[in-house]
């Protein structure tokens, strides 16, 4: 069974965000050992500089690397990152596990993104869309998508 790791800046505070996520985590709870870590983002000032927001992505990097699995596949989730459909998706879990590997992390960074460590120590960086998405909704978004690339490896008819 496939360790999936999410390591997120950011806690929800919707509640309709919280409820979708549950839904996801609980569908998952068959299919892998899936794992949240939420962080507290470095706090910023209203207008931050590039050097402010630097320190701050530098800290969190720190936090992020203490949460994450060794020996994983790490993907990190980024705009500039590579955009997969849901069953090259799929098709990369199967290829993790075929491989000998049994965790896979994800990470979402703070508003500001994530330091350029990070997204250089990932084996990937994804991206969800070219489109933009509330921060928040990121994780909805990645869990559905983890829901879906177990699901179409398991031949289920959730993906259609």
């Amino acid at each position: 069974m496939l360790n999936v790791n999410i390591v997120c800046l950011g806690r929800l505070k919707e509640d309709y965000l919280k409820a979708a996520c549950k839904e996801y985590e609980k569908r998952l709870g068959t299919m892998c050992k899936l794992t949240i870590a939420e962080l507290e983002p470095v706090s910023l000032p209203q207008n931050p500089s590039d050097k402010q927001i630097e320190n701050a992505l530098s800290k969190e990097a720190e936090m992020i690397e203490a949460k994450l699995l060794k020996n994983a596949v790490t993907y990190a989730m980024c705009i500039e990152g590579k955009q997969r459909s849901s069953e090259e998706l799929a098709e990369e879990f199967s290829d993790i596990a075929v491989g000998g590997r049994s965790a896979v992390n994800f990470i979402i960074g703070s508003s500001f993104g994530l330091a350029p460590e990070i997204k250089a120590k990932a084996d990937y960086r994804l991206s969800m869309s070219k489109m933009t998405f509330p921060h928040q909704l990121a994780r909805v978004m990645l869990l559905e998508q983890i829901y879906r690339a177990h699901s179409i490896n398991a031949g289920s008819k959730y993906h259609k």
